[in-house]
């Protein structure tokens, strides 16, 4: 084979490796921890890995269930949720209106004609404490509420990286049932990066 085939043919298998990489992410939605293997700086790499994470936090998934106010938020644009609902003292409702009245121990897709498909379903289902809430601040802030265990139900940096890779609640934002968009990557890809941003410093954005 001449030199200049040869150039040409691993030129050809370079951009077929980054061409199917590129679409591995983009399906994927999130890039894993390698990607940061090349900043050197452990600080930047943490806040780069933890930005890389919060596609997830702040995607609807995530967000409707961590709302400022009493009253969630629903759907893949975040309305208010309808019917209207109140967090009560422990995030399940309130006493007439607890979110089991309609909310079961599993995802229920609706075989009637309605603005929904589905209705979702958790046998924990309710709201994040007040003080876990997360919508309307920036990142940042959202990752020193994340690594206070004042705000973060309690947790040492260990058992918040156990929570985001394996609580089965979390697990619903990746299958959210019908008529919803799913978190993006997967929660062991999601726990992989809570993972590298802690061993490398846990530092925020």
């Amino acid at each position: 084979m001449r030199i200049v085939d040869l150039v040409t043919l691993l030129g050809c298998a370079t951009t077929l490796v980054l061409v199917h990489g590129a679409a591995q992410t983009e399906r994927s939605g999130l890039q894993s921890p390698s990607t940061f293997d090349t900043i050197s700086d452990p600080a930047t790499r943490s806040r780069a890995l933890f930005i890389e994470a919060a596609k997830v936090i702040m995607s609807p998934r995530c967000m409707n269930c961590h709302p400022s106010g009493d009253r969630p938020t629903q759907g893949n644009d975040m309305h208010p949720h309808f019917p209207p609902v109140s967090r009560g003292d422990s995030g399940g409702g309130v006493a007439g209106t607890p979110c089991t009245a309609c909310h079961t121990d599993r995802n229920y897709t609706l075989h009637v004609e309605a603005s929904y498909r589905s209705i979702p379903g958790n046998a924990r289902w309710g709201l994040a404490p007040i003080e876990m809430a997360w919508q309307g601040k920036p990142i940042g802030e959202i990752c020193l509420q994340m690594k206070d265990p004042n705000r973060n139900g309690g947790r040492d940096l260990s058992l918040l990286h156990r929570h985001a890779a394996s609580d089965d609640l979390i697990a619903w934002g990746w299958e959210p049932g019908l008529g919803r968009d799913s978190a993006p990557g997967t929660q062991d890809l999601f726990g992989q990066l809570i993972k590298a941003w802690i061993d490398s410093g846990a530092q925020c954005p």
